[in-house]
C-alpha cells in the first residue's frame, strides 16, 4: 500500500501532540515517549535491573504494540511471518539498546529533545544520521537477514498478547513489580490516559509506516524524504508547543536526563543508526512491525528488553548531568561503558559483513 505524505505528516502531528500532553500529565521532561527509555523502566519492574530510579510498567509501550495489532488486523495487514536470523535480530536490538542508553534515549527521543532545545541531542543526530550512511553501504553491498516466513497466525499475537497479560498483572497485582519511588521511573502520565494516547499512536504508525532509520534510509538511497517528513513534523509540532508552553530551554548543557559529553552522543547513536538500518527499522517501528504479527521484529523487542537490563546490570548506560550545590557534573559512563561502545560497533561490522551475499564477501 502506497503510504502518502499527508498520512505521514498527520501521524507526525499526532505523535507530538502525544509526546506534548504525556509530558504535562506527568511523564520526565523531554521524554513524553522514548521507546528505549521506557522499555528499560520496564526491564526495572520486571526485576530485570535493579536501577530503582527506571523502574515502572510503562503503558506507552503495550499501547503501541496493541495499536498496531489493531490498525494491522482493520486493514487487513496482520502477517504473522518469521525465521529471518532470530538470534541475529536479538542481539541487534540488545545493541541498539545499549547505545541509545549510552545517549540517553532512542530516536524519537533525540527528536523531542532536540524540539526542547537540547543542543546535545544535536550531536546524537550527527551520529545517528553517520551510523545510517554506514548501515547503507552494507545495504547497497547487499546485507540480508534473509527472508521470513509465513506462520500461524498465533504466533503472530504472542507480543501482543503477553504485553496485555502483563498490564492487566500490573493493574491487579501491582507489587509484583519493582517500582520506582524517585526519578524518572516515578514520574509518569495516568496509567489509562498513556494507554489510550499509545494505542491511537501505535494505530497511526502502523497506518503512517513511522520510522525515522527508515526516513534517513530513503534519503541517502532514494532521494526520497516521503517517509522522514514525519518525524520533521514530530520535530515542528513539539518545538512550537514547548515555545508556546515555556518549555524551551536552549543549552547544551544541564538539559533534562540528557548528558553533554559530545562524542559519547555521537557514538551512542552511531550505534543507534547503524543497527536500526540493519534491522530494517528504529525502535518504534520494531515495537509497530511487532504488534503487525512479525515474530523478527517481536524477538527484537525482547533483545532491546535483554540489552536494557545488561546495560544497568553492567553499568554500561550513561549517567545524566547534575548540578550539585550551583557545580555542573557533566554525565558521562563508567570505564565498562566506554569499553562496551568500540564493542558494539565490532560487533555490528561483523554481523554487517557476514550478512553480505557470498558474492560482495568476495568483493569485500
Amino acid at each position: 500500500m502506497k503510504i502518502t505524505n499527508r498520512t505521514i505528516v498527520l501521524a507526525g502531528i499526532a505523535v507530538g501532540i502525544a509526546a506534548l500532553l504525556l509530558t504535562a500529565l506527568g511523564n520526565p521532561a523531554n521524554m513524553g515517549f522514548c521507546i528505549a527509555c521506557f522499555e528499560r523502566d520496564i526491564a526495572g519492574a520486571l526485576h530485570l535491573h535493579s536501577a530503582k530510579v527506571v523502574q515502572y510498567v510503562r503503558p506507552e509501550i503495550i499501547g503501541l504494540v496493541l495499536g498496531a495489532f489493531l490498525m494491522s488486523l482493520t486493514n487487513k495487514e496482520f502477517r504473522a511471518k518469521a525465521g529471518s536470523a532470530p538470534a541475529t535480530h536479538f542481539v541487534l536490538g540488545a545493541l541498539v539498546m545499549i547505545g541509545a542508553l549510552v545517549f540517553l534515549g532512542c530516536p524519537l527521543r533525540m527528536v523531542i529533545r532536540i524540539a526542547g532545545g537540547d543542543l546535545s541531542a544535536l550531536c546524537g543526530l550527527a551520529g545517528f544520521i553517520v551510523g545510517i550512511y554506514v548501515g547503507t553501504l552494507f545495504l547497497d553491498k547487499g546485507f540480508s537477514l534473509r527472508r521470513a516466513y509465513e506462520n500461524n497466525a498465533a504466533e503472530g499475537t504472542i507480543l501482543p498478547l503477553v504485553l496485555l497479560g502483563l498490564f492487566l498483572l500490573f493493574l491487579a497485582v501491582p507489587s509484583l513489580f519493582q517500582l520506582s519511588q524517585a526519578g524518572p521511573g516515578s514520574l509518569h502520565a495516568p496509567v489509562f490516559v498513556s494507554l489510550l494516547i499509545a494505542i491511537i499512536i501505535g494505530m497511526l504508525a502502523q497506518k503512517a509506516r513511522l520510522c525515522l532509520a527508515g526516513g534517513f534510509r530513503d534519503l541517502i538511497l532514494f532521494k526520497d524524504v516521503n517517509l522522514l517528513s514525519g518525524f520533521v513534523t514530530i520535530f515542528l509540532t513539539i518545538l512550537v508547543g514547548n515555545l508556546f508552553l515555556g518549555r524551551f530551554h536552549l543549552g547544551l548543557t544541564g538539559q533534562p536526563i540528557a548528558h553533554s559529553d559530545i562524542w559519547l552522543n555521537v557514538l551512542g547513536m552511531v550505534i543507534v543508526g547503524w543497527g536500526s538500518v540493519l534491522l530494517g527499522g528504529c525502535p518504534l517501528r520494531q515495537l509497530i512491525l511487532a504488534g503487525s504479527g512479525n515474530g523478527d521484529s517481536a524477538v527484537t523487542v525482547l533483545g532491546m528488553i535483554a540489552g536494557a537490563a545488561l546495560s544497568h546490570n553492567l553499568a554500561l548506560a550513561a549517567s545524566p548531568d547534575v548540578v550539585k550545590e550551583g557545580v555542573l557534573k557533566i554525565g558521562s559512563v563508567s570505564p565498562s561503558g566506554h569499553v562496551a561502545v568500540p564493542i558494539c560497533l565490532i560487533i555490528l561490522a561483523f554481523l554487517s559483513f557476514t550478512n553480505l551475499t557470498k558474492e560482495e564477501q568476495n568483493h569485500a
